[in-house]
């Protein structure tokens, strides 16, 4: 992350390990989380994004690496000690206690007097607008209301860094759109620091400042929102945060900041990642929106399924051995041959890798 003049980091991971038993979940994690920030750990289930937040937050021993805390280390602090909270997926309410009783739970070993605490507990249960709703129990809550009483727990007591596991993975997906909002929302009034993780990547690019991408325990790629989506280091990177297609091929030629790639849909001259050389091989990436019905230098593909999508039309095609998906706003003839192309000043060549699961 871009530190900026002066700004030294809240949280910094060095070379981060952690393994169970045989299994490494992480391996060798590095990343800055600065402040007042929202940064997303975003991959799959078992990449090892869960196992970093329960490490930072004090509940799993760090096996090798170090942690620090605005320059302090932070391995060998107690959880309780930690100013950092949790959100966790579940929410982990009391149902036999009151929406107040369970945000001043959060208060049980501060040294707070009772008029003290109290006001604690109605500002943070009116920074998550959820004042009027004080008295009663967590199941006469929906989904939404549940999430916002679990954050002000995390936030009465003023923590420097705040910890959110799939915060919004129970709710409808109309609800996540609305807490994605008010996530966002809440971090700028307070700010606070947010950690978030997240497997789905829409939500990681609605929320964050910054997002670390995960991949078998490593750090595939980490940046600004809007460079991983146009620029992806990788075919895994380009696949899993924006369902590009990935086109295997191989570099021909290197020039500056362009690369000539040889592919089953012919040869493309494109931006490329930098670390690629003649000889490697590497990955068309193209994303279903780039693609367009062409004449001329263009290729042919076979409409193989075409599904109405909303805005327009999901269009599965083959061009030889190699399967696209395009997006169309008129839907064309399941069996159709179209000629297709693409500008190549809109697309990207990545490293080669595996794809996602």
């Amino acid at each position: 992350m871009n530190d900026g003049p002066g700004r030294a980091p809240l949280l910094r991971a060095r070379a981060l390990h952690k393994t169970y038993g045989t299994t490494h979940a992480v391996q060798g994690v590095d990343f800055r989380l600065m402040p007042e920030s929202y940064v997303t750990l975003l991959g799959p289930s078992g990449c090892g994004k869960t196992s970093i937040l329960r490490m930072i937050g004090g509940f799993e021993d760090v096996s090798s690496g170090m942690l620090e805390l605005e320059g302090q280390p932070l391995n060998k602090v107690p959880a309780a000690r930690r100013p950092i909270n949790t959100v966790f997926q579940s929410y982990a309410l009391f149902p036999h206690l009151s929406v107040a009783e369970n945000v001043a739970f959060g208060l049980a070993y501060r040294d707070l007097g009772r008029e003290a605490q109290r006001a604690r507990v109605e500002q943070a249960l009116a920074v998550v607008r959820m004042q009027d709703f004080a008295a009663r129990r967590p199941r006469q809550l929906s989904g939404g209301q549940q999430q916002r009483v679990a954050l002000a727990r995390a936030i009465v007591n003023e923590p420097r860094l705040l910890l959110l596991d799939e915060p919004l993975s129970a709710l409808d997906r109309r609800m996540r759109k609305d807490m994605q909002i008010e996530l966002k929302d809440l971090q700028r009034r307070l700010g606070v620091t947010f950690l978030h993780v997240t497997h789905d990547q829409e939500e990681a690019f609605a929320l964050s400042d910054w997002i670390v991408v995960m991949n078998r325990g490593q750090v595939e790629q980490q940046g600004a929102p809007q460079d991983i989506y146009r620029r992806p280091r990788s075919a895994y990177v380009a696949d899993f945060i924006g369902g590009s297609n990935v086109i295997p091929g191989r570099i021909t030629a290197r020039q500056g900041e362009e690369a000539r790639i040889e592919t089953a849909l012919g040869p493309v001259v494109a931006a490329a990642e930098e670390s690629l050389r003649a000889g490697d091989a590497a990955a068309l990436c193209v994303r279903p929106e780039q693609f367009g019905q062409a004449a001329g230098s263009a290729f042919e593909a076979v409409v193989t399924h075409v599904v109405f999508a909303g805005s327009g039309w999901h269009v599965e095609l083959r061009a030889g051995q190699q399967e696209l998906a395009a997006q169309f706003t008129e839907p064309p003839e399941t069996g159709a041959a179209l000629r297709l192309g693409f500008d190549p000043a809109r697309v990207w060549i990545a490293r080669a890798g595996e794809a996602v699961a």
